[in-house]
C-alpha cells in the first residue's frame, strides 16, 4: 500500500507511507517513510555562478523502517529541520549535501536498524536535461566517529530463514578483531588463479610471516568477503598478459604498516619477483583501505606525485579512482561504502569512471571468470604444511558483462552446456538409462563431441517420491564413472578429449562432494544450497550448511547454488509467496543462503558460486514461466518484484546481483503440464506427453534461457539442445 497526502508540508509536495504485508498481516520488507520533493534555495557547485547565487535543489528522503515502532512519525518537523539546515550549507558537490541529508534525517527521527535514501537534484543546473542528479543511501553507521569498512554490506531485506544469527551460535567461538581492511588481488603469471588462492590461504596464517610486537597478542587475520574474479587487459605497460583481478576484504588485529609487510612477503613466498613499474607480476597484493583512515607514509614535500609509492603506503590507495578493476571488485562487496577523501560510494565512483574515457578510445570489456580446479593433484612437497594444498587450475568460464558502457567493446560470449547425467534406476526423465560404466561412459563421449563443457554426475534422484538413497550408495554410484571417465583414453588431436570434461557432482552431502571431487570432480551441484532437503530451514539445516561450506572452501570448487524448498515430495503451497512475486521469492529466499555462503569467516568465493532459480522446483506452472521468461532480473541489479509494483528504495542491494546463472528446463514436468492444455479455440485438444517426448518444448524453453543471459544451460540431449543453443548465441549474444 503506497498513501500519499500532497501538500502537507509548505515546502514539500507531499508526503508518504509505502507499505508491504501478506494477508496474514505478516511484514513482507520495511515501511518506507516518504518526503517528496522538498524545495530549499541554497548554495552549491563548483562554477562562479554557482557560489554567487542560490539555486534550487529539490529533495527526495525515503526512510525505511524494518522494525516495528510508533506510528508517529514526524513529517513536518523533519521537512522543517532539513530547510534550515540545507539552507546554511555551502558545499562543492550534490553527493557532499545530500550526504547532510541524510545525516540529519537519522539524528531527528532515525531509529536504530534505518535505511534512508536521499535523492538530491538540481533542476537548473543543465540545459537538455531535467535535472542533475545523484542518490545515496545510509545508515547510521556510515555516520558514527570511527566508522571502518563494513564486514558485510548485505541486502536491504527482510531475511527469510534468519540463517545468519543461527550460524553465529553453532559456529566456533572467535576473538573479534577490531580492524577491516579492502586488499586488491591480482595476478597475470604462471596458473594465475592458483597463485590467488595460495595467496588468501597465507593471507589467514600471518603468524607464518610476522611477529606481533606484543608477545601476548597472536597475528590475525580472518577473509570475511570476496569480490567476483575478472580477467582485465593490462593497464600502463599493455605488452604483458592479461591479468585475473579482484579483492577481498578482512578483519585483523594488526596495524597498516604490518598488514602491508605481510602483504609483501606473502608475494615473494608466491612467486614475486623485482620487474619493471606496473610489468608482469605472479602475484599483486595492495592495501586500498584500511578502516576509515586516511594517511601517507611520505614525507610532507613528497606528496605531489605517484611515482615515489615504492615501500610507502597510502591510505586509500591514491590511484583506486582510476582503476575499473580495482573499483569493480570493490562495488561486489561494499558498494554503498563512502570513500573517505573523495566523499563518494564506490559504486559512483565506478560509474563515473565508466562513462569517462578522455582518450575516446573503447577499451575491452572487463569479463567475470571462474576457475575450475583440477583433481587428483599431487602438492608441491617443497610447501608448507600449515595450509591447504592448492589444486592447479585445470580451466576457467569467461563471462561477458551484460551491460557494456558506451565507452567499452563487448567481448564475444557462448553459453555453457551441462550435459546431465543420471547414475540412478529412478530419475524422472532417464532413470536406469546411464547407472552402468558403459552407458555412462558412451553418453559423456557423445555429449562432449556434442559440445558440452561439463557433465552433471547425480547419484540421488530429485524426482518426488524418490526413494530414499545412503550417502554410502550415493557415493558408489557416482564415484566409478568418474574414475572412468578421467581412465579413458585421449583422443589424438587432444581437443574435446571426455577424459579432460569438466565434471560436476550433483549432491547435497558433504562427504559425497568430497569423496567425488577427490577422484576427479570440479565443481559441486546442490539442489538445496546447501542447508539440505529440510524445509524450512532448521538448526538442523544451519548445521548442515556449515559442512557443506567447509567442504566447499577446503577443495575450492566451484558451486551451483539452486532455489528449491526441500525435498521435491513434501507436501508445499508451492504459491505461497509471501511478497507475491516468486521473482522475489528466489531473490529473497535464495539470496539469503548465497550470502551466508560467501560472507564471513569461512565463506565461499565468490567467484565460485554460480547460481540456479530452480525451474522446476517448488514453483507452480505460472511460477515457474514467470522465473524463466524474467530469469535475467533474478541476478539484477534490482531486486524482481510484483511487475508494476513500487520496487522498494534498496532494491539495488539485490542479495544474488551479478552472479553467473545457470537454467535448467530439460523435459520439466511444467512442459508436459503446459502441453497437456488444449487451446481455448479448441484446435489443439492437449495431449500427455512423456519426459522424452518434451524436446522441442525444451528447445523453446531454452531459447528464452539464452534470451535471458543464462551462462550455463542443463540439458539432458546435447546434441539437440545444442544445435538451439548455438543459434539462440547468435541471436542474442
Amino acid at each position: 500500500v503506497h498513501i500519499v497526502k500532497t501538500r502537507a508540508t509548505p515546502y514539500s509536495d507531499g508526503v508518504g507511507i509505502l507499505s508491504t504485508r501478506a494477508r496474514d498481516g505478516e511484514r513482507c520488507g520495511p515501511d518506507v517513510y516518504i518526503l517528496e520533493r522538498l524545495a530549499v534555495n541554497l548554495i552549491v557547485g563548483l562554477n562562479a555562478c554557482e557560489r554567487e547565487d542560490e539555486q534550487v535543489v529539490h529533495f527526495d528522503v525515503e526512510l525505511a523502517r524494518d522494525a516495528d515502532h510508533d506510528n508517529n512519525f514526524a513529517f513536518r518537523h523533519l521537512a522543517k529541520s532539513l530547510r534550515e539546515v540545507t539552507a546554511k550549507s555551502n558545499f562543492i558537490s550534490l553527493e557532499s549535501l545530500a550526504s547532510l541529508v541524510a545525516q540529519t534525517t537519522l539524528e531527528i527521527v532515525g531509529k536504530e536498524g534505518d535505511i534512508v535514501t536521499v535523492r538530491a537534484s538540481k533542476p537548473k543546473a543543465l540545459v537538455f536535461a531535467e535535472a542533475a542528479e545523484v542518490e545515496i543511501v545510509r545508515t547510521a553507521r556510515d555516520y558514527q566517529p570511527n566508522a571502518t569498512i563494513p564486514a558485510e554490506e548485505g541486502p536491504f531485506l527482510s531475511p527469510p530463514y534468519g540463517l545468519a544469527s543461527t550460524l553465529t551460535e553453532l559456529a566456533p567461538p572467535y576473538n573479534p578483531l577490531h580492524h577491516r581492511v579492502a586488499i586488491a588481488l591480482g595476478s597475470n603469471l604462471g596458473d594465475r588463479f592458483a597463485n590467488i588462492e595460495h595467496a588468501l590461504r597465507l593471507l589467514e596464517k600471518p603468524e607464518l610471516f610476522v611477529e606481533h610486537g606484543d608477545k601476548s597478542i597472536v597475528p590475525e587475520v580472518a577473509i570475511v568477503d570476496t569480490s567476483f574474479l575478472y580477467e582485465t587487459a593490462p593497464m600502463y605497460v599493455t605488452d604483458q598478459p592479461s591479468f585475473i583481478n579482484g579483492a577481498c576484504l578482512i578483519e585483523t588485529n594488526l596495524r597498516s604498516r604490518t598488514v602491508l609487510d605481510l602483504l609483501k612477503r606473502i608475494e615473494a613466498h608466491v612467486g614475486r619477483v623485482p620487474s619493471i613499474r606496473n610489468g608482469p607480476r605472479a602475484l599483486d597484493l595492495d592495501v586500498l583501505l584500511y578502516d576509515n583512515e586516511v594517511f601517507d607514509t611520505r614525507p610532507d614535500g613528497e606528496r605531489d606525485t605517484l611515482d615515489n609509492l615504492e615501500d610507502q603506503l597510502v591510505i586509500p590507495h591514491p590511484r583506486m579512482a582510476e582503476r575499473e578493476f580495482v573499483l569493480r571488485p570493490l562495488t561486489d562487496m561494499i558498494p554503498e561504502y563512502v570513500h573517505p577523501v573523495l566523499d563518494k560510494p564506490i559504486q559512483n565512483l565506478l560509474h563515473d569512471l565508466l562513462h569517462t574515457n578522455p582518450s575516446g578510445t573503447p577499451t575491452p570489456a572487463m569479463c567475470k571468470v571462474t576457475p575450475f580446479p583440477r583433481y587428483p593433484f599431487t602438492p608441491e612437497p617443497d610447501k608448507p604444511e600449515e595450509y591447504t594444498a592448492v589444486p592447479p587450475t585445470a580451466t576457467y568460464w569467461k563471462f561477458a558483462p551484460t551491460t557494456v558502457p558506451p565507452n567499452q567493446t563487448a567481448p564475444p560470449s557462448r553459453t555453457r552446456l551441462m550435459a546431465t547425467l543420471n547414475a540412478t534406476p529412478d530419475s524422472f526423465s532417464d532413470g536406469a538409462a546411464h547407472n552402468t560404466l558403459a552407458a555412462a561412459l558412451a553418453y559423456t563421449t557423445a555429449s562432449v563431441a556434442a559440445g558440452a563443457s561439463i557433465v552433471d554426475i547425480g547419484g540421488y534422484s530429485t524426482r518426488p517420491g524418490a526413494a530414499f538413497v545412503s550417502p554410502e550408495e550415493e557415493t558408489a554410484r557416482v564415484v566409478p564413472i568418474i574414475h572412468a571417465i578421467r581412465s579413458l583414453p585421449s583422443t589424438s588431436s587432444g581437443l574435446g578429449s571426455a577424459n579432460d570434461v569438466l565434471i560436476s557432482v550433483d549432491t547435497f552431502r558433504a562427504d559425497v562432494a568430497r569423496a567425488a571431487v577427490l577422484a576427479g570432480a570440479n565443481c559441486i551441484n546442490d539442489v538445496h544450497a546447501f542447508t539440505g532437503p529440510t524445509y524450512p530451514p532448521t538448526r538442523a539445516s544451519a548445521a548442515h550448511l556449515l559442512q557443506m561450506r567447509a567442504a566447499a572452501r577446503e577443495l575450492g570448487v566451484p558451486v551451483v547454488l539452486m532455489h528449491s524448498r526441500g525435498d521435491a515430495g513434501s507436501n508445499k503451497d508451492y504459491s505461497a509467496y509471501a511478497s507475491g512475486s516468486v521473482l522475489e521469492g528466489v531473490a529473497r529466499e535464495l539470496g539469503e543462503k548465497v550470502d551466508v555462503i560467501v560472507r564471513g569467516r569461512g565463506g565461499v568465493r565468490r567467484w565460485l558460486v554460480i547460481v540456479d532459480p530452480g525451474i522446476g522446483f517448488s514453483k507452480t506452472v505460472e511460477g515457474n514461466l514467470e522465473v524463466l521468461r524474467s530469469a535475467a532480473r533474478i541476478t539484477g541489479d534490482t531486486v524482481p518484484s510484483v511487475e508494476g509494483a513500487t520496487q522498494s528504495p534498496f532494491a539495488h542491494l539485490n542479495p544474488l546481483r551479478g552472479y553467473p546463472q545457470l537454467i535448467g528446463t530439460s523435459r520439466k514436468s511444467f512442459l508436459g503440464t503446459l502441453l497437456a492444455r488444449p487451446d481455448e479455440d479448441g484446435s489443439y485438444k492437449g495431449r500427455e506427453t512423456q519426459p522424452t517426448e518434451r524436446g522441442w518444448a525444451t528447445a523453446a524453453a531454452v531459447t528464452c534461457a539464452v534470451q535471458q543471459g543464462a551462462a550455463v544451460i542443463r540439458i539432458h540431449n546435447v546434441a539437440e539442445l545444442g544445435d538451439v543453443v548455438r543459434i539462440a548465441d547468435s541471436i542474442w549474444r
